[in-house]
């Protein structure tokens, strides 16, 4: 017998002690088998005998040694055998899979051993010496070589880095890779190599884009409804997550809020650009947004495309397919193979197209991200077609709200007036804000400013009953806080009429402001509505320190008059909230600024419209969530030169006195054209006010475009008209008063009553 060192190791006896002895002396136990067995099995595992007095489980081999009658008997600790037992079944299973691939590389990160190929093209083995820039692309090999050698110097282990890499000989296709590598070493620890486990990731990582691309097409796309915004918001979305560049083009009506044509074929398909990603991309001939785009050839591929089907298209097969050198460079970007098309489907309509190019080494799209697209497009499609119906609904409601508004500009004897509507916008509902400027008898001017609660058309509706209900009360001549009580109660009504659920809905503010350009004084009510600003001739601007009333929703408590003095040339600013709620800041502070603005601006050679959209533009957001309305009124005064006035006598000979007063102060103002119908009319206003009215008692009369007869007296009595008949003695004044004048009426103040009349002036500017 013959005795190794490794056998001594082993056991612990050295040559001398076990040769020329029986082997089943080393054996702690023998069994029975092999005390049968007539010559030394081929293999087994036994328990050896160690000096120390432990024993060692091994596991043996033998082999019958050529020529001297001899075997060679191999042994090993049974663990470490079964390591390597299992150690060499896990690389085996390791080297036959498909997406695992190994790769042991030696010090100078050549590849010594791998069980992969070098691409999927040619399927050739990786020789050994091979480097990784003779499998990947250039700059894709360099990253992965800095990162083993990263691994080699340090020894620490790098464990799941992704890495996108191209495959030299097919550098189109791209594969998404899961690194990980850890340092190799001898017995005395020094490196000897890398191993590297590569896992192609590919189709988790793009089962994953797919899947955030689709959430975050369902959270960006559709948030706006305006047509241009959500269109930009698809193409952003799709770059550079699915493709290199991206167009969005729609047809003309959709942008107009209306349905696009239903037509088939080539032609003019009146289709404008709408978006394009990225917004920096260099593209010579692509249009500006909201250009037409030219007229596409009658094709097979345009066909299928209006009737709903997603296709893919190389760069060169399209330029064949439109035929025209110049609507090829239209349609096909520099430097892109491929384009993946759309068509934007929703409720039966083809709303535009969609358009998503590759570039460079960007692989062509499968049929995976057809599928995905048609997807996608038709999520987009409806964000587009909510926003197209959501304008022509929003185009609607202006239209209507802008219908019901009265002239932007005024001139009268009281005052200039400009006023401006500025609509809601993204995503907001057209409210019922309104002005008005309403020119009263006797040369005086009604300001008003209301704000309907609530959005849409009804709130629309509300607002032009509101307004028509004003107007007719403003005829009456009544006083501010008297026309915002009745008007607070027509909104009473309003509500109790309102469907069950809507009667809490309806309610308004409102400020009712009348001017007077004789007395140059205005009187003012609030109903729940912020106050207005007073700019002087000298430049100085304040609020009208104004007492609000209760929304137009309550009635039953009463409205509070404020009476001020305004110089002319002084400029009053009425307004909705609309304009002093935008953004985050105190209203108080908007307020603030709002009449610093109007300080600064209301020039008295500036026009009162321009004045007016310089202070929307810069008060009012881009899209504003709420309507927002300003009336301006830049007031006038009659001249003293242009009004008389007579006290009247408490005596029935006033009456003659009052008409050669009259002629005296007509011939002054050369209107002896009206003195004789003018006579007739003071004849019959100061009867009156003799025998129905009390003193005291005064007439006035006031030139300008028209001649204004006044005659007022103590009374509250309501003058009415009536036909007098044959036998009656009185009754026939108003009558006669009626036939002679323009128009006539009467209006009532605090403890007093004034009747009036209106002669036109001939060749009176108007």
């Amino acid at each position: 017998m013959r005795w190794t060192a490794t056998a001594r190791d082993l056991t612990g006896y050295g040559s001398e002690e076990v040769c020329g002895r029986p082997v089943l002396e080393l054996m702690a136990e023998v069994p029975d088998e092999l005390r049968r067995l007539t010559r030394i099995p081929v293999s087994g595992q036994v328990r050896l005998r160690h000096k120390d007095g432990d024993t060692v489980e091994v596991t043996f081999q033998t082999a019958k040694v050529e020529g001297p009658a001899e075997f060679l008997v191999v042994a090993a600790p049974a663990d470490h055998v079964a390591d390597h037992l299992h150690g060499a079944a896990l690389l085996r299973a390791l080297s036959t899979q498909d997406r695992i691939t190994i790769a042991l590389h030696d010090t100078d990160l050549s590849i010594m051993q791998t069980n992969g190929t070098s691409s999927p093209i040619d399927g050739c083995a990786v020789q050994p010496g091979t480097r990784l820039y003779d499998v990947l692309c250039t700059e894709d090999a360099e990253s992965i070589q800095t990162l083993l050698r990263q691994v080699l110097e340090t020894g620490v282990p790098a464990a799941r880095i992704n890495q996108q890499v191209s495959w030299r000989l097919d550098p189109g296709r791209r594969r998404a890779l899961s690194l990980s590598a850890f340092r190799l070493e001898n017995a005395l620890g020094h490196p000897t190599g890398v191993a590297a486990l590569y896992l192609d990731d590919t189709d988790c990582v793009r089962a994953r884009r797919h899947l955030d691309l689709t959430r975050e097409v369902a959270e960006r796309v559709g948030c706006s409804l305006d047509i241009v915004r959500t269109a930009q918001d698809l193409a952003d979305v799709l770059v550079p997550a699915f493709g290199d560049l991206a167009t969005v083009d729609l047809a003309q009506s959709v942008f107009d809020g209306e349905e696009p044509p239903k037509r088939l074929g080539g032609g003019d398909l009146r289709l404008h650009h709408a978006a394009l990603a990225p917004t920096t991309a260099q593209w010579p001939a692509r249009p500006q947004r909201g250009s037409l785009i030219p007229p596409f050839p009658d094709n097979p591929f345009l066909r299928s495309f209006q009737h709903g089907r997603t296709f893919v298209i190389s760069a060169e097969e399209y330029r064949d397919v439109l035929g025209d050198a110049r609507l090829s460079d239209f349609h096909v970007p520099p430097g892109c193979h491929s384009v993946l098309v759309a068509p934007l489907h929703a409720r039966g309509l083809t709303l535009g197209a969609i358009a998503v190019w590759r570039c460079g080494r960007s692989a062509s799209f499968d049929e995976d991200e057809v599928d995905l697209m048609t997807q996608i497009a038709s999520r987009g499609a409806l964000a587009i077609d909510n926003a197209r119906r959501y304008t022509r609904e929003h185009r609607a409601a202006v239209t209507l709200q802008q219908r019901l508004l009265p002239p932007a500009t005024t001139e009268t004897p009281a005052a200039q007036t400009a006023g401006l509507y500025r609509p809601a916008a993204g995503g907001a509902e057209i409210s019922g804000d309104w002005y008005d400027a309403i020119a009263l008898p006797s040369l005086r001017l009604a300001l008003v400013a209301g704000d309907v609660v609530g959005h849409g058309m009804a709130a629309t509706a509300t607002m032009g009953r509101l307004r028509a209900a004003i107007q007719t009360l403003a005829d009456l001549e009544l006083e501010p806080d008297e026309l915002l009580t009745r008007i607070a109660d027509l909104v009473q009504r309003l509500a109790a009429e309102a469907p069950p659920g809507d009667n809490d809905i309806i309610g308004a503010t409102c400020l009712y402001a009348v001017y007077d350009p004789i007395t140059r004084r205005c009187t003012m009510a609030s109903a729940g509505h912020p106050p207005p600003v007073l700019v002087r001739p000298d430049g100085t601007a304040e609020p009208v320190a104004i007492s609000p009333g209760p929304p137009l929703a309550l009635s039953g408590m009463p409205y509070e008059t404020t009476m001020i003095d305004l110089e002319p040339a002084s400029v009053l600013a009425l307004y909705t909230d609309g304009l002093v709620e935008q953004g985050e800041n105190d209203n108080a502070d908007k307020l603030q600024r709002l009449t610093d603005m109007l300080a600064a601006l209301c020039r008295p050679d500036r026009a009162l419209d321009e004045t007016g959209r310089a202070l929307l533009a810069d008060l009012v957001d881009t899209e504003p969530r709420d309507d927002a309305t300003l009336l301006l009124a830049r007031t006038r005064a009659v001249p003293a030169e242009d009004i008389a006035h007579w006290e009247i006598p408490d005596n029935p000979a006033a009456v003659s006195a009052a008409r050669a007063w009259t002629a005296r102060q007509l011939t002054r103002w050369d209107l002896e054209g009206l003195l004789s119908d003018t006579a007739l009319i003071v004849s019959e206003l100061v009867t009156n006010a003799i025998r129905y009215g009390r003193a005291p008692a005064e007439l006035r009369l006031i030139r300008h475009h028209v001649l204004v007869c006044e005659v007022t007296d103590s009374s509250s009595t309501q003058p009415r008209l009536r036909r007098a008949h044959t036998t009656d003695e009185g009754g026939r004044g108003l009558f006669l008063v009626a036939q002679l004048a323009g128009r006539w009426g009467c209006r009532h103040g605090q403890n007093r009553k004034t009747i009036w009349s209106e002669q036109p002036i001939e060749h009176s500017p108007p």
